[in-house]
């Protein structure tokens, strides 16, 4: 379930990366569309963090528990900083930090699959 999850959590963040790219280009800011993709991003970034709470127990080694749980913790408050952020700037660059804030997102979700792989159970 966790493989599952923090594979659609990357998708998800790859697509709102891609698409504030696309925004960059064209000099566009945030409107509706991105706001949904952001939105469907923080449900699978919520979902991901119970179901992380919830199995955090049974990986194994020092500290790799708690480290899952910290970022499966921490990653559903990234988006909405990101999106008030660029909200609030007017200015072309603030799709630089939604794609800065994508790839934070997707680097951490791909470090809790990392900790799921190699240190849950077999």
């Amino acid at each position: 379930m966790l493989v599952l999850l923090t594979t659609v959590v990357i998708v998800a963040v790859g697509v709102l990366g891609l698409q504030a790219l696309l925004y960059l280009a064209i000099d566009r800011l945030v409107d509706d569309a991105m706001l949904l993709v952001t939105a469907v991003v923080e449900v699978a970034l919520l979902v991901l963090a119970l179901t992380a709470a919830i199995v955090h127990g049974q990986v194994s080694g020092t500290g790799q528990g708690a480290t899952m749980l910290a970022y499966a913790l921490t990653l559903p408050i990234l988006p909405p900083i990101v999106v008030f952020i660029a909200l609030k700037e007017k200015t072309r660059w603030t799709m630089g930090v939604v794609i800065a804030g994508a790839f934070t997102v997707g680097v951490m979700a791909y470090r809790i699959l990392q900790i799921w792989d190699l240190h849950g159970p077999a």
